[in-house]
């Protein structure tokens, strides 16, 4: 049982982070308990992750040959969020792989230095028709470079 207690998650600092996106809080991201609902983040999550990436030219999502699909999604909460609160959400790339990538995602109140919730979530890049991994173009990996 030590060992589980030695392994709880903790709240990451924004230095931990490489690049950040404002998020407003909308009346509907509110549940019944007066904080944003947990389905909000995973949606914040993407958002962070593919407003950067369109950006910086990274991704194309009309037109693309090559798409990213989620595989896999994490998330840890440390303190509340609310409306009308502003959300800053920070990225950054823990791992590159062949045809995959791992985005991690702090989400902050506005000014604090510590993550309200963070999280991670995996991209395996396809190939639009066929939808079989395909390697990552060399645009994106010149972005997610800058993201580690």
């Amino acid at each position: 049982m030590t060992n589980a207690l030695a392994a709880k998650p903790q709240p990451a600092a924004r230095g931990d982070y490489r690049a950040f996106r404002p998020i407003t809080t909308r009346w509907m991201d509110n549940d019944a308990y007066g904080h944003v609902n947990n389905v909000v983040y995973y949606s914040w999550f993407d958002t962070v992750v593919n407003a950067y990436l369109i950006e910086h030219g990274a991704l194309d999502v009309q037109h693309g040959q090559t798409i990213g699909l989620v595989v896999e999604t994490h998330c840890n909460y440390f303190a509340p969020l609310e409306f009308p609160q502003t959300v800053e959400g920070g990225l950054r790339v823990a791992s590159i792989g062949t045809s995959s990538v791992r985005y991690e995602v702090g989400l902050f109140g506005q000014g604090e230095p510590l993550t309200a919730a963070r999280g991670h979530f995996v991209h395996v890049y396809v190939d639009r028709e066929t939808r079989r991994p395909a390697p990552l173009p060399a645009k994106l990996l010149a972005v997610l470079e800058t993201l580690r």
